[in-house]
């Protein structure tokens, strides 16, 4: 479903977006994905709405690292650059900087509360990965009651098949699914 409205008071949450990830071959080119998520984030910063810029990161041993057993684990390497947030995103003196050490950004972080404590009501997401950070982060939200809006431009995944379903059928569940063009449109 486009987007049809952002309320007053809506953040940006940019979900994975750092170096760590970059070189994944992901459905949607992470360059062509982070030059859109910035420019959300230029045109949130400009409406003075906060920009929440969430990375992930694990201690130097890895005993933060969840270790579920599961039949398809997908390999992390942690380098030194890792958690570092694409520079082309910032972050800006005035954001809002989160560290999740899972998929889900509101899973023991203080996520929900600063954005409560700003009174948002809305949340624009994108970031990687569509099936995994986004998804739970998502589902979170919306188990809060946040009306979400999904940049669908600003979306990716490893694997295209996830991705598809995650942005046809799973998204429009929870939110509303558009491109950055048509969100920036609804600031003006």
């Amino acid at each position: 479903m486009p987007v049809t409205a952002l309320d007053l008071r809506t953040a940006l949450v940019v979900i994975d977006l750092q170096l760590g990830l970059a070189a994944y071959p992901t459905v949607h080119p992470f360059d062509d994905v982070v030059a859109n998520a910035a420019r959300l984030a230029a045109a949130f910063r400009r409406a003075r709405l906060p920009v929440v810029l969430v990375t992930v990161a694990f201690s130097p041993d890895g005993g933060d690292m969840l270790q579920a057993r599961v039949d398809v684990r997908r390999p992390l390497v942690a380098g030194p650059d890792f958690s570092k947030l694409a520079p082309e995103l910032g972050p800006a003196p005035d954001d809002i900087l989160i560290t999740k050490r899972q998929q889900n950004a509101f899973y023991g972080t203080e996520l929900d509360l600063q954005l409560r404590r700003r009174r948002v009501t809305g949340l624009v997401l994108c970031g990687i990965a569509t099936g995994s950070g986004v998804d739970s982060t998502a589902r979170a939200a919306y188990e809060r009651g946040y009306n979400i809006t999904f940049a669908s431009d600003a979306i990716t995944d490893l694997d295209p098949a996830i991705h598809e379903l995650e942005m046809t059928k799973m998204f429009p569940r929870m939110g509303e699914v558009d491109t950055t063009g048509a969100i920036l449109g609804q600031m003006s």
